[in-house]
């Protein structure tokens, strides 16, 4: 099993959902294995796992996507107006929406045939994203996944330096590569401006954590990423940046 925190309180609540009982009885088996998990319920369907949830208090919802009636990504989609929405996993035997699931809040997207130790890192990402929860409010870090070399890898937002537009998609820099999603630009802008992503060009927003320094050359301004990355500003968004970073600087 894999190692992390534990579990706040007597352990994690979790509730299973999956059509297929082989492997719904699996995966209940092997997060029941978990130190970190005190209770698993386990529903066959969407609409079972909503009435699961209107009755009981669960942490983490698993749950499988491909399933009759009310499938898994309507599922979160109704999980995610909750008042106080419990933490979704997807386990599923297919990876065309990984990048679906981003929209979602989805803490993590596991592919079957599950693994123990797979299960268990979902388990600890969970406990991060209630943790933070429980800090901040809100979760102030999110997983984005992506697609490198035809596998399902995420990348967490506080090491994106910066994003540029695609057409309808974007694409996340950060210190070790670039990764293709299909978000458009101005989704992501709206999303993450509290996280301290500014608009500096209309192709390019900028996560301010990551500005060194801003450079101004005869009229025309550039923001320096981590020292080692130029980006121009446009005149449009110059005076705004320049706002946003002294207001930040202002913070205690």
């Amino acid at each position: 099993m894999a190692g992390g925190s534990e579990a706040p309180g007597d352990g994690l609540v979790v509730l299973v959902v999956d059509d297929e009982a082989p492997a719904r009885g699996e995966l209940a088996w092997v997060l029941d294995q978990d130190p970190r998990v005190s209770r698993v319920l386990a529903a066959p369907s969407g609409t079972a796992a909503l009435a699961a949830l209107e009755h009981e208090s669960i942490d983490v919802v698993f749950s499988d996507i491909s399933m009759p009636g009310l499938d898994g990504m309507q599922l979160a989609r109704v999980i995610k107006r909750f008042a106080d929405p419990p933490a979704v996993v997807f386990v599923t035997a297919h990876d065309a929406h990984a990048v679906d699931a981003f929209d979602l809040d989805a803490v993590d997207y596991v592919m079957k045939p599950v693994r123990q130790e797979r299960i268990g890192e979902a388990v600890r990402r969970c406990l991060v994203s209630i943790e933070r929860a429980d800090r901040t409010g809100e979760d102030d870090d999110e997983t984005i996944p992506v697609e490198l070399g035809g596998v399902t890898r995420f990348v967490s937002r506080a090491d994106i330096r910066y994003v540029q537009a695609h057409g309808d998609y974007a694409r996340l820099h950060t210190a070790t590569g670039s990764h293709l999603v299909r978000v458009p630009l101005a989704s992501l802008e709206e999303r993450w401006s509290e996280a301290g992503f500014v608009r500096i060009h209309r192709s390019t927003i900028v996560s301010t954590r990551h500005v060194t320094q801003v450079r101004m050359d005869q009229g025309r301004c550039t923001v320096v990423v981590d020292g080692d990355v130029e980006l121009q500003v446009s005149r449009r968004h110059t005076r705004a940046l320049r706002s946003t970073l002294l207001r930040l600087g202002e913070r205690p």
